[in-house]
């Protein structure tokens, strides 16, 4: 019996054994068992309820910020569609749905003249993700402006949320693993739009001049390490100490341009990135002492 067969019917879309290489920055990794593309939240809610509990369910964003293994991914991947990427300004009330840029909802507070989500230009993905990770760049995070979250749990159920329920701690929240978030709400300033418009200007371009962004890249690859282990340096400091920049596993390289990226370099599998990877936190180690933390999530089976 195929998997699609236990699934329940939805309004949305199921398809078996779907390539993911094309949905993730990276664009490595095997095919999803199942694929599920919900209608809406109700969709989402009611796949979720009458998904047998021993079906693994994992969900997938933009997928910027993910290494999916060259095995694939058991179960049910769960990718949330346009209906779920909606912007809605209301004062400096920002509601957006889970599959938003992370971008687009910088561009759409700046139009609106909200301010303090300028940094939001500066992150790759959706608002999911930056939800579950607590992202964040140029000294804010998404806690600053968070102020409650949608989310479906594994047995279908539809949870609100305030702030302290996500629990963050650096690029990292301690809301329960199974809830698949759809959408949030975040507070900003009153600003001018041009004003608010020029930092997004700013931020883009000190991006693009320090991160290989036109890459097959991933985003930052580790954590920035204890500072009281590490110096005070970050990440990509402890990596270029170690003789990591440049450093390549088959067709897997550390940017040259920014050495805390990993950069596909058309050949490479995921098997090579997390070979790379790892092989730099070793690296590290033995050099400088310092542990790294993954801060790309790698999901999936090895092949």
């Amino acid at each position: 019996m195929h998997l699609l067969e236990r699934l329940p019917s939805v309004r949305g879309k199921l398809s078996a054994d779907v390539n993911l290489a094309p949905y993730t920055w990276l664009r490595v990794g095997g095919p999803a068992e199942v694929l599920f593309m919900p209608k809406d939240e109700a969709d989402l809610a009611l796949f979720l309820s009458a998904t047998p509990d021993d079906i693994p369910v994992q969900i997938l964003g933009v997928a910027s910020n993910t290494l999916i293994r060259d095995g694939g991914v058991r179960g049910v991947t769960i990718r949330l569609g346009p209906s779920f990427a909606k912007i809605e300004v209301d004062g400096t009330w920002v509601a957006v749905g889970a599959a938003a840029l992370d971008n687009k909802v910088a561009k759409a507070a700046a139009k609106a003249g909200v301010a303090d989500l300028e940094f939001f230009a500066g992150i790759p993905g959706t608002i999911g993700g930056a939800l579950r990770m607590n992202a964040g760049c140029y000294g804010t995070e998404t806690k600053d402006v968070l102020r409650s979250v949608v989310a479906i749990d594994r047995r279908g159920r539809r949870q609100e949320m305030n702030l302290e329920d996500m629990q963050y701690s650096y690029r990292c929240s301690g809301a329960a693993s199974d809830l698949i978030f759809t959408q949030a709400v975040f507070e900003g300033t009153k600003d001018k739009p041009a004003e608010i418009e020029a930092r997004i200007a700013d931020i883009t371009s000190r991006r693009e001049e320090s991160q290989p962004i036109k890459e097959k890249t991933g985003g930052s690859t580790f954590k920035n390490p204890d500072p009281d282990q590490s110096g005070g340096r970050g990440a990509w400091k402890v990596i270029d100490a170690a003789g990591g920049r440049g450093f390549m596993v088959g067709g897997a390289q550390m940017s040259e341009k920014h050495c805390n990226f990993m950069i596909n370099m058309g050949d490479a599998t995921a098997a090579d990135l997390e070979s790379l990877g790892e092989t730099i936190r070793a690296m590290v180690k033995k050099s400088e002492g310092v542990d790294l933390e993954w801060e790309i999530k790698r999901i999936g089976d090895l092949k």
